[in-house]
């Protein structure tokens, strides 16, 4: 079964940064695209970056120019770089990829723990 872990959330005051990864773990996948997620209490699940098989990215208008993906397929890990971080970036952030069953080749969605992070001063 495939897994993914995340890890880098904390608290940071207002202007900081905070980098998150997410490694996948199991047998017989391929990852294709990836995306960072959040959700703020009361809000719904955003996509706040998402990065395809082939590098190329998207951000949500709220983090461009300020978060940065990028992905290490040998690692099979995928960051998430955040800078100038604000408080309304307060969230629990959340890995998710699409993965190919290399068996089978179907598509599954998997998603990690969520890690929080927090902006306060």
């Amino acid at each position: 079964q495939v897994q993914l872990v995340e890890s880098g959330g904390g608290l940071v005051q207002p202007g900081g940064s905070l980098n998150l990864s997410c490694t996948t773990s199991g047998i017989n996948f391929r990852i294709l695209a990836m995306g960072w997620y959040r959700q703020a209490p009361g809000e719904q699940r955003e996509l706040v970056a998402s990065i395809g098989g082939g590098g190329g990215s998207n951000y949500a208008d709220s983090v461009e120019g300020r978060f940065s993906i990028s992905r290490d397929n040998a690692k099979n890990t995928v960051y998430l770089q955040m800078t100038t971080l604000k408080p309304e970036d307060t969230a629990v952030y959340t890995c998710k990829a699409d993965i190919l069953n290399s068996v089978h080749d179907t598509i599954g969605y998997y998603w990690g723990q969520g890690t929080q992070v927090t902006v306060s001063s």
